[in-house]
């Protein structure tokens, strides 16, 4: 039999199996999430590999950078274009990899993959994930170590797909409380912001997702108890809330239609978390500098929302 396409499937499990969840080691990408018989995450299949980004580890950087061009300390950098119809780099330097494993228990599990220096990105990092399930779903701890002997610039995101059980996209509905909008060009590259209040991006009071197309970045976000916590719940108040450390200012709401299950393709929305704007390592916005030797360690998770 042939090795799944996402490489090998590690299964976590919780409560004699009242939540489990499953990460492949491709991206160290979360495959599936299920807590008491309700799936919280859109599954693309182990025989296929990560629709539409599913799941996958954002380092180090989310998002896109425009043509793959950003400069250091007055030189330009050119990363590989993995976005050729936008002619960007897209969703960082690890989508590609295979994470090892350096912890593993029942309910737990870390992967580790480095970042090697290369063209368009010169510094050496240790990064890690680390999932761990908890009663109502799991928290997931990343952690980014400068390796080198250069600061490096760095971010972190994530692409998970949500779902609450069987309800049909169409009767979903979204919430993210932000108050701004990052308004982006042709490219998917932010070239401003704008208020979201009184616009159809307004997503503080929740959107139902039947006839909406996102793609849309968001910053601006009002923390409740210390975190960011978006929400994706049913019409019988059941769902999933997605939280994240403060770290997570940003975050990119999209929809699609063409999501590729086992079943076929379905209407699908990713919430995704990330430390930093698109195309940061252009503008700053939200990037963090690890000094050599420095480690950053931060953390978000999935909650089911009870009806």
């Amino acid at each position: 039999m042939a090795d799944p396409a996402t490489g090998e499937q590690f299964v976590l499990t919780l409560d004699s199996g009242a939540v489990t969840a499953t990460v492949a080691e491709l991206a160290a990408s979360l495959r599936e999430l299920v807590v008491d018989g309700v799936r919280l995450v859109q599954d693309y299949g182990a025989g296929a590999l990560p629709s539409q980004a599913s799941g996958i580890t954002l380092v180090p950087w989310p998002n896109r950078v425009r043509g793959g061009r950003w400069a250091l300390d007055g030189a330009e950098q050119q990363l590989d274009l993995t976005e050729p119809a936008r002619g960007n780099a897209t969703h960082g330097l690890l989508r590609n990899t295979g994470y090892r494993v350096t912890d593993r228990s029942e309910a737990a599990i870390t992967l580790s993959a480095p970042v090697f220096p290369q063209h368009g990105y010169p510094f050496h990092l240790d990064t890690s994930v680390r999932f761990e399930l908890g009663a109502e779903g799991l928290t997931v701890t990343h952690g980014i170590h400068n390796a080198g002997d250069a600061p490096a610039p760095v971010g972190i995101g994530v692409h998970p797909y949500l779902r609450v059980g069987d309800t049909p996209f169409e009767e979903l509905t979204v919430t993210v409380v932000a108050s701004t909008a990052i308004i982006a060009d042709d490219a998917k590259i932010p070239v401003g912001e704008q208020p979201v209040e009184g616009t159809d991006l307004d997503l503080r009071a929740g959107k139902r997702l039947a006839g909406v197309t996102l793609d849309q970045g968001y910053t601006g976000i009002a923390l409740a108890g210390g975190l960011v916590r978006h929400r994706l719940t049913a019409p019988d108040g059941s769902g999933v809330e997605l939280w994240g450390e403060p770290d997570f200012a940003y975050t990119q709401v999209f929809t699609t239609d063409i999501y590729e299950t086992d079943d076929g393709r379905i209407s699908a929305v990713a919430i995704e978390p990330m430390t930093c704007a698109a195309d940061a390592l252009n503008s700053g916005r939200g990037l963090r500098r690890l000094d050599p030797g420095d480690q950053w360690v931060t953390s978000w998770g999935l909650t089911r929302i009870r009806p």
